[in-house]
């Protein structure tokens, strides 16, 4: 087994922190037209008007639905030994793809943004590929 602080695996888990920490950074910083209501404790359901801030809000939440899973899929490899090759590929592939995903869902681009999806879900499934043999 490969030391699981060295595993591609891993290394891109932490990318993946990167990649939350701008989605939200940058959906944060959309609402900027909704001011002093973002300070209080948002009793009210207010949205923004910014269509930007709806799309990457949206994104961050498209994020939100495969990312426990690409989180327990990095893991559970990494304890299996089951790392490299395809888990490894599948890995970069659920990255880059979700990525790419941003600017695409960001400015509305159709289609090609739901192919990237799927992109990113066929990494998901090499890793589950690889942790089941």
């Amino acid at each position: 087994m490969e030391n699981a602080a060295a595993t591609t695996e891993i290394a891109v888990l932490g990318w993946s922190v990167v990649l939350l920490l701008v989605q939200i950074i940058l959906q944060a910083v959309s609402t900027y037209d909704l001011g002093p209501y973002l300070l209080g404790p948002r009793d009210e359901n207010r949205q923004s008007g910014n269509v930007m801030a709806g799309r990457l809000k949206r994104a961050l939440e498209n994020l939100l639905e495969t990312y426990p899973a690409f989180v327990a899929l990095a893991l559970a490899l990494v304890l299996t030994g089951k790392v490299g090759g395809m888990a490894a590929t599948g890995a970069w592939l659920w990255l880059i793809a979700r990525v790419v995903y941003v600017p695409l869902y960001a400015f509305g681009v159709p289609a090609v943004r739901t192919l990237v999806w799927v992109v990113s879900v066929v990494g998901l499934l090499m890793m589950l590929l690889r942790l089941m043999a």
